[in-house]
């Protein structure tokens, strides 16, 4: 049937999610930038294939419901189509505290960052603007 490909399917496109994304929290941890922004496309490949199958899931679901009005839609799934559905639930909550856990990592190597350039460059707000204070002493240059 093809609701149970769907579901196989979109399973299989969280579980590589996850594991991409903890792949992301591991090099994070080691400052390794590049190898994260060239899974990006990765990533959004991998979630635009997710949101195609899960539109179809929704299709499949949709259409069978309207072929057995009578009935409510536990009835009308398999137990393996169930199960898939389970998975699909605790594969989502893992993604979810994955990208938790690289938000915050993310979050606090930026914090970092911008704090290195404002002591690198120091800035002042002009209205809504930051910008370069007219004195950097950094970027003094002493013959």
């Amino acid at each position: 049937m093809m609701l149970s490909h769907h579901l196989q399917s979109a399973l299989s496109d969280l579980r590589d999610l996850v594991k991409i994304t903890q792949t992301d929290i591991e090099e994070i941890k080691e400052a390794k930038h590049d190898p994260q922004f060239d899974r990006l496309s990765l990533k959004e490949e991998k979630i635009k294939s997710f949101e195609s199958k899960k539109a179809m899931i929704d299709y499949e679901i949709s259409s069978l419901m309207t072929a057995n009005s009578d009935k409510d839609l536990p009835s009308l799934l398999t137990k393996e189509q169930h199960s898939y559905l389970d998975e699909l639930k605790i594969e989502l909550s893992n993604l979810r505290e994955e990208n938790k856990h690289y938000a915050r990592l993310v979050l606090v190597v930026s914090n970092l960052y911008n704090t290195f350039l404002e002591r690198l460059v120091p800035t002042e707000m002009q209205g809504y603007n930051k910008v370069a204070s007219k004195n950097p002493s950094i970027l003094e240059v002493r013959v």
